[in-house]
């Protein structure tokens, strides 16, 4: 600390001139209590030689935080959370897939059925006796092993999704968002994509057979998921779709161009929704 620094000097208390690395920590993390002058206490607490000294400590700290978090923005960007959402969904398929053979095989060997990944883990705690057992007890570890990597990306993803696309992730869920993300290619492709499109990711063989003329347009794709799609009368899904879809393109357009927080949107479609579930009391 500066000798002869006060109590609620401002970003700079306990700072030396040259630390930028702790003003930027300072200017991110500090607050004070009212407004003040604080060109002048900087001077008077010696952290600054006169204010126009203090102006010039203050726009390199400024600019120091700013490279920081863009720094942070750029290594929590769309394409990791791409790369990790679609591991996550890959480990889960893989280890419930796993987890129907080590049943098959698992049922042949023990006195104890059972059936998914619970019953993998009792069967991975096992002691084997023999070489079949050996392997059937060695599959079921690996299968074990595969779920927790699962659930380990998916808090990831979890983690990740706010960071990428704040407005999205809130609106949709982090994983759903994640998901619209990687099918789109990207926030920006997404961004760019209108509200029909987005609303049918996810369903595009069905998409596809339509186009051919073998079935019905599809009104959703994997945004069913979310539950004012899925939890809307099934009349009043493909209105709850669209509603959906209109404001998650939006959002996805707020995150990719701005990046603020807008909870306005939330409020939007909570109205809209409730709108399109009041017509089913009405009738």
């Amino acid at each position: 600390m500066n000798e002869g620094s006060t109590a609620n000097a401002g970003w700079f208390e306990g700072l030396d001139r040259g630390d930028l690395d702790g003003g930027s920590e300072a200017i991110e993390s500090g607050s004070a209590e009212s407004p003040s002058n604080w060109p002048e206490r900087a001077v008077e607490t010696g952290f600054a030689e006169s204010e126009d000294d203090y102006y010039r400590a203050l726009h390199e700290t400024t600019m120091r935080a700013t490279r920081e978090a863009v720094t942070e923005r750029e290594r929590a960007d769309d394409a990791q959370l791409v790369h990790a959402v679609r591991a996550m969904d890959d480990a889960e398929r893989t280890a419930n897939e796993l987890a129907e053979r080590v049943a098959e095989w698992a049922g042949s060997l023990f006195d104890v059925d059972g059936a998914g990944v619970g019953y993998a883990r009792e069967v991975a705690g096992r002691e084997p006796d023999g070489p079949a057992e050996e392997r059937a007890v060695s599959l079921a570890q690996r299968t074990v092993e595969l779920a927790e990597e699962a659930d380990s990306l998916r808090a990831f993803v979890e983690r990740t999704t706010p960071a990428v696309a704040p407005n999205l992730a809130a609106m949709a869920g982090p994983v759903l968002a994640a998901r619209l993300i990687a099918l789109a290619g990207g926030l920006e492709a997404l961004a760019r994509k209108p509200s029909g499109t987005l609303q049918v990711l996810g369903a595009e063989d069905a998409l596809f057979a339509h186009l051919r003329g073998r079935a019905p347009s599809p009104k959703h794709g994997i945004i069913y998921t979310h539950e004012y799609v899925r939890g809307t009368r099934a009349e009043d899904r493909g209105s709850a779709a669209r509603a959906l879809a209109g404001k998650l393109t939006i959002a996805a357009r707020v995150d990719h161009y701005s990046g603020d927080r807008r909870p306005e949107l939330d409020a939007e479609l909570d109205e809209r929704i409730a709108t399109i579930r009041a017509r089913e009391a009405e009738e």
